[in-house]
């Protein structure tokens, strides 16, 4: 936890690798994790840089394990996922020329195989088709095998003799094929417009789907006969039947020579089916070979393109004999980033060491800080709204307990609250199964299962206060009020409300939370709206006010000691003498007014609005009190609440005048204000290089905001009690709507009924109570912190750290 009060300080480095030694090094840091590297060719085009071929084998590497990947996908073969604990290096310099080679063979045995896989399906196809002509025919042509019109004899086209003879005696000629069926219609009529009507055009569908090669898909098709006559129109129908991707087959008209062609394509039909089931096997096996290697092969394609890219970074020296490079670390890691240079020098049996220098800069460094699986997901709460500035206050720390807090004030029933824990318990039970989930919505919600479970933990105990368990409530300890009527008055039809004054009915205080008599108060609301209300503005100041002096944490790091005194505490008076004032003022009216004062100034009748009060202080204005009742709670109040305003009022000017003031007489004379801002060394929090229009101009903006927004932000945190109060009546609606309805019979019916009702009620408890309404509440609970508290002392002007490690890049190759 200590880690998280601040981000990591950092070093930034100088790297002197050997350039036999360079790649191993990078390698055994890229394991580490531990150096966020810095281009020092930024300048230089990638494609002139010194490693520029060794990137560009590697994207031809991972282009063949793409293809690999591809093709095992379509035969659906899965590859055997790689155990948890199996560690892959980077491939040394000898095994790269293994692996491009074992790719290089793969990817050329898969290539041909496909290629000659598919010359031989469409073979088999085009068989088949010719086969379904050569059947589907036979019932075109008449049993003398000629068509009764003007007593001419059919001919085959392909024969040229033959066709010369037959347009010589006025004879029939036959274009046979076969085309989608999708495409005949349109086909037929294609034909009879460019003959004018003068083609005889047969159809027969082809039983079941066939292979299409244009489509990709099986498709259904038909076998179509053109009886034409003339050399002319023979050639248009090829050019349409070749529009429409219509295969032609010679078809011989004759009944014989058509058996004895069938006979000769089934023939060649088994030889090709033969081939085609050989191949197959010997594409499985190379497949499968395949898949046993490819996850390994991945990995170590990867972890060698991401060593290449990091050493174009670096820069070689003036000899050419030592490569430089320059990178960010944390500074806890520096022995690590050593020890890894070490290893990766012996590895290459390097003469000299490599070795690693601190240079001291003014730039910015980045952001880290370092989380583990509990505190991550609440890091990242805060990081979503901005990076911190360098070594800044960071808010997650104390946002793991006030996030489930301020979001349990909200949600707070018990039941509900149960839900939310055992949602959590399980994916926290069930963390490395669930781990290897890529759904993108589940992710969201795995990731932040210890904020769920404290979500859930904190509710219970709200749950506990509010005594709400599914808009009911529990008498554990029984309850404090007593019924002092008698039965008479009770039971009277002409009575309907009767009051329990505190002072004769209730004789104890319950131990923790409400009292359960609550729940059947008529005025039950109006009291749960006041309590509710005034525990949202005590915890919305006391929140606020510790995000002001969270500030202090900055400015003592930062050593602004003077802000400590121009920025902290106007802020703080401003905060306290007005907000924190109305915070004393209720806890005073709890503590002093009661229905057991024999002061009837000081019983609950003449309790005063705090409300009314707290405007009345802010205009100097006044309201009369009832008879024996007081305007002001105690002696003196009048004249503290002016001193209140005033010194409040006071701060306004304090706050935007005395920074620029300061600044303007501390600035040397002689010094230019630069042009334009220049970037301070914290992000931010040393802009006192400034030129001076742009100091009071800035400041003046941070003072117009903190006033307004103290204001607006108070209010806001109201909407802890409007959910809270919204969430407990939709339960108790739901609960009084739906689940009551099964205890209206008495019978068996109303058992039956109430087992089939208890099912919709829980499933419109668990996704409207609390998957929306827990969604709505954490929403809520976001803002207030992004907005009213890290407003307050957050400046988030920070960029992360954002090393070279291969767990992160191997994460998001597999995510993207």
């Amino acid at each position: 936890m200590g880690d998280m009060f601040r981000s990591e300080k950092m070093a930034l480095c100088q790297l002197y690798i050997q350039p036999e030694a360079a790649y191993a090094s990078i390698a055994e840091l890229g394991e580490s994790g531990c150096v966020q590297f810095r281009d020092l060719n930024d300048q230089i085009n990638v494609f002139q840089r010194k490693y520029v071929n060794e990137v560009r084998r590697c994207d031809d590497m991972e282009r063949r394990v793409r293809y690999i990947e591809n093709q095992l996908r379509k035969d659906d073969i899965k590859m055997p996922e790689l155990q948890a604990d199996q560690d892959i290096a980077a491939p040394n310099p000898r095994e790269i020329i293994d692996l491009e080679a074992q790719l290089e063979k793969t990817d050329n045995e898969l290539r041909e195989l496909s290629a000659n896989g598919a010359s031989l399906n469409a073979n088999y196809r085009h068989m088949q088709e010719l086969k379904s002509v050569l059947e589907n025919t036979e019932g075109f042509f008449s049993e003398q095998e000629v068509i009764n019109l003007d007593s001419n004899r059919l001919t085959d086209p392909d024969d040229p003799a033959a066709a010369q003879a037959a347009a010589q005696r006025g004879q029939l000629a036959f274009v046979a094929g076969v085309i989608n069926l999708e495409r005949f219609f349109s086909f037929e009529r294609m034909l009879w417009r460019i003959s004018r009507g003068n083609i005889f055009l047969r159809r027969n569908d082809i039983s079941g789907m066939c292979e299409d090669d244009d489509a990709g898909r099986p498709v259904l098709k038909t076998v179509f006969v053109a009886f034409f006559q003339g050399e002319q129109l023979k050639q248009r129908i090829k050019k349409v039947c070749a529009g429409y991707h219509a295969d032609v087959y010679p078809c011989p008209s004759s009944a014989a020579e058509r058996a004895e062609m069938i006979k000769d394509v089934n023939t060649r039909l088994e030889d090709l089916k033969l081939v085609l089931n050989q191949s197959a096997d010997h594409r499985s096996r190379v497949l499968s070979s395949a898949a046993k290697h490819l996850a390994r092969w991945s990995i170590m394609v990867k972890k060698m393109k991401a060593i290449y890219h990091i050493l174009n970074y670096f820069n070689p020296d003036v000899t050419g004999k030592c490569l430089i490079g320059e990178g960010w670390v944390p500074v806890r890691d520096l022995p690590s980033v050593q020890e890894a240079l070490s290893r990766g020098s012996k590895l290459s049996e390097s003469s000299i060491p490599a070795f690693m220098n601190v240079i001291s800069t003014n730039e910015q460094p980045p952001t880290y800080t370092r989380t583990n699986k509990f505190t991550r997901g609440f890091q990242n709460l805060i990081d979503s709204y901005g990076m911190a500035s360098y070594r800044e206050v960071n808010p997650a720390l104390y946002t793991c307990i006030t996030f489930p807090f301020l979001f349990a004030v909200m949600f707070g029933d018990m039941g509900h609250a149960l839900v939310l824990v055992a949602v959590a318990s399980f994916m926290i039970i069930r963390e490395r199964q669930l781990a290897s989930i890529k759904e993108e919505i589940f992710n969201i919600f795995f990731g932040g299962r210890y904020i769920i479970l404290l979500m859930g933990l904190f509710s219970l105990y709200t749950g506990l206060i509010y005594n709400d368990v599914f808009s009911k409530s529990m008498n554990i300890f029984g309850s404090g009020w007593q019924n002092q009527y008698n039965t008479s008055t009770v039971t009277d039809d002409n009575i309907k409300y009767l009051t329990l004054r505190p002072k004769i009915s209730n004789f104890k205080t319950y131990p923790v939370g409400m009292d359960p008599i609550w729940q059947m108060a008529d005025n039950k609301i109006i009291f749960l709206n006041t309590f509710k209300m005034k525990l949202s503005i005590i915890f919305g100041v006391i929140h606020m006010s510790f995000g002001v002096c969270m500030s202090v944490v900055n400015f003592i790091h930062y050593r602004k000691y003077i802000s400590l005194l121009l920025e902290f505490l106007p802020q703080i008076l401003f905060l306290l003498l007005l907000f924190g004032y109305m915070v004393f003022m209720m806890f005073y009216k709890w503590v002093v007014y009661n229905d057991d004062s024999d002061d009837t100034a000081l019983s609950p009748g003449c309790a005063p609005s705090i409300l009314i009060l707290f405007i009345n202080m802010m205009l100097f204005g006044h309201q009369e009190p009832l008879d024996l009742c007081k305007e002001y709670m105690f002696e003196g109040q009048e004249a503290l609440q002016q001193i209140f305003v005033v010194v409040a009022v006071i701060c306004i000017p304090w706050m935007l005048l005395g920074k620029p003031l300061y600044i303007k007489l501390t600035r040397p004379k002689h010094m230019a204000a630069p042009a334009a801002p220049s970037g301070g060394a914290h992000g931010g929090h040393g802009g006192d290089d400034e030129p001076m229009s742009e100091v009071f101009i800035q400041q003046a903006i941070h003072t117009i905001e903190y006033v307004l927004s103290t204001i607006s932000h108070t209010a806001s945190y109201l909407r802890l009690w409007a959910l809270s109060l919204a969430h407990a009546q939709l339960s108790e609606v739901l609960w009084s709507m739906v689940f009551a309805k099964g205890f209206i019979f008495q019978s068996y019916v109303g058992c039956i009924l109430v087992y089939l009702i208890f099912g919709a009620w829980s499933v419109l408890t668990v996704f409207i109570l609390v998957l929306i309404e827990g969604l709505s509440a954490f929403l809520h609970t976001l803002r207030l912190h992004w907005v009213e508290f890290m407003s307050k002392f957050y400046e988030g002007a920070g960029y992360a750290f954002e090393p070279f490690a291969f767990k992160q890049i191997l994460e998001e190759t597999e995510e993207n």
